[in-house]
């Protein structure tokens, strides 16, 4: 009963937090406080009991399980990601701690760790901003996201540092590992989809990785991000990281609504809270010099910064296990970073165009390599979306001894196919460097409505006058491709039906 009720204060205080435009994990974490001042007075603990401390931890592993999956170690040694994350995390941790020993009189140690907590930025904030505007593949998400997954690995080193566990000789069999990936590719592709592949997922994260390193005194954090790991670069994974989505949000609720009523926040508490809440900005400015100094231009600088300005639920892991005494604190400051950076994430283009030209005096004159002109060659036709679709008709115009040119967004086709480029359509930033003057005509393939708009408006508006045709997969998507100015579209079920009646009727022929 006590779990009943805590979930449905979970979803009351979140469905308030959305009405006021703020992330859910405000409301969780306002529940959590509520929870615990108002519990005892209506029969209820005001702590949070073993049941809802299990399912927070096991939403934790799941995050970190699906954080190995898209963990791309190529990415991360990007000179911008690597060098973007480790200079703003050393300038942080440095001002910090010495803010901390001055002003708080903190021993050395503590104000290292706090620093260090302090010095993250929020995956969840930042991947569900970047989500819901499409933008985890352009530039400045993917940049975003590089960092983020370094500053991860960062608080699980030091969680494994300061967990207090202690090896054993057994802990060596964690290297051997890799011998173990085929089996686990062909278990993932016998699971194949929905609920086995959800269940594959939750016992790799949980009993494997979480259990099982816990039992040779490792820690079970970094074993869940190995299991992800070992998994990253199987066709799958991105499709087993979504579909895991929605159980590790749900167990994450858990997380924040034990931080509420880890204790009601003091005076001093908020004081520290809001003096972080005034200097959040100074996180973000930041991080944008930091990548105007890799040569991103400023909108992608701005982007990205501000993406990455909000304090970490990571930084509440961190408090949880090793710094509790803060951790109120820190909830607080976390909760207050997240009502500022989350409104201003959702105005964050619209704040580019009006800081533009200001913005723009501090980008150097070399750009970073995705940021170059895109040459199309003599390239008459252009595939975008290299799927199976995609992949099918730009065959087909090379048969023909049509020049063509194909891109897409996925780096694995990218790498595995030299014919195609790689582009992302969604990001504005890729139609400013397209050169369109030799096109004649444009195939669009992609897999989803939204991003066969965006080009087709894109094109119409740099003055394409060409033939655009896009693939659809249901009828009500023809409509509105045409008003945006598609020329023609193509049912692709009719299509592959078609195509098999004239094999048939062919094979039928005398």
């Amino acid at each position: 009963m006590f779990e009943v009720i805590v979930l449905s204060f979970a979803f009351v205080f979140g469905i308030i937090a959305r009405q006021f435009s703020l992330p859910p994990l405000v409301g969780f974490l306002a529940a959590g406080f509520a929870l615990n001042a108002f519990g005892p007075s209506i029969g209820l603990s005001s702590e949070a009991g073993p049941l809802l401390e299990h399912l927070a931890h096991l939403g934790v592993l799941l995050l970190l399980f699906t954080i190995g999956l898209k963990l791309n170690v190529r990415s991360l040694a990007e000179p911008v990601v690597l060098g973007s994350a480790i200079i703003h995390l050393s300038i942080t941790c440095l001002i910090f701690t010495i803010g901390f020993v001055v002003f708080l009189t903190l021993p050395l140690d503590k104000a290292i760790l706090l620093a260090i907590a302090l010095s993250f930025s929020s995956t969840v904030l930042a991947a569900k901003v970047l989500e819901a505007k499409r933008e985890l593949r352009a530039l400045h998400g993917r940049i975003a996201i590089g960092i983020l997954i370094i500053q991860d690995l960062v608080a699980i080193a030091v969680l494994s540092i300061y967990s207090g566990q202690s090896p054993s000789p057994w802990a060596l069999l964690v290297f051997l590992l890799p011998l173990f990936r085929p089996l686990l590719y062909w278990l993932m592709s016998v699971a194949q989809h929905d609920e086995l592949l959800i269940l594959f997922g939750a016992v790799l994260a949980i009993a494997v990785g979480g259990m099982g390193f816990e039992a040779v005194g490792l820690s079970s954090e970094v074993g869940a991000l190995v299991m992800g790991l070992l998994l990253a670069k199987h066709p799958r994974a991105q499709e087993l990281s979504k579909a895991l989505w929605g159980v590790k949000e749900v167990l994450l609720i858990s997380f924040f609504l034990q931080i509420g009523m880890a204790g009601l926040p003091d005076t001093n508490a908020l004081i520290f809270a809001g003096v972080l809440a005034i200097i959040l900005p100074l996180k973000g400015l930041l991080f944008f010099a930091l990548l105007i100094a890799f040569r991103i231009r400023a909108r992608n600088a701005f982007l990205g910064g501000l993406s990455l300005t909000a304090y970490s639920e990571f930084g509440l892991i961190v408090a949880a296990s090793i710094l509790e005494e803060w951790l109120v604190p820190l909830a607080i400051a976390v909760a207050f970073s997240f009502v500022i950076a989350a409104p201003l994430n959702r105005l964050a283009h619209e704040l580019f165009d009006r800081w533009e030209k200001t913005l723009a005096r501090f980008e150097r004159d070399t750009r970073h390599p995705d940021e170059q002109p895109i040459n199309l060659g003599d390239a008459t036709i252009l595939v975008l979306g290299m799927g199976r679709t995609g992949s099918a008709a730009y065959s087909f115009f090379k048969d023909k001894g049509l020049s063509v040119a194909g891109f897409d967004s996925d780096p694995n086709r990218v790498e595995n196919n030299q014919y195609v480029s790689y582009g992302d359509i969604e990001d504005v930033s890729f139609w400013h460097q397209l050169d369109i003057s030799k096109l004649q005509a444009v195939t669009l393939a992609t897999p989803n409505i939204e991003s066969k708009l965006m080009a087709t408006r894109e094109l119409r508006k740099a003055g394409f006058n060409g033939k655009i045709f896009a693939g659809i997969h249901f009828q009500d998507e023809a409509h509105p491709l045409q008003e945006a100015g598609v020329d023609e579209t193509y049912l692709l079920m009719a299509g592959a039906g078609i195509g098999i009646a004239e094999k048939t009727w062919e094979s039928l022929q005398p």
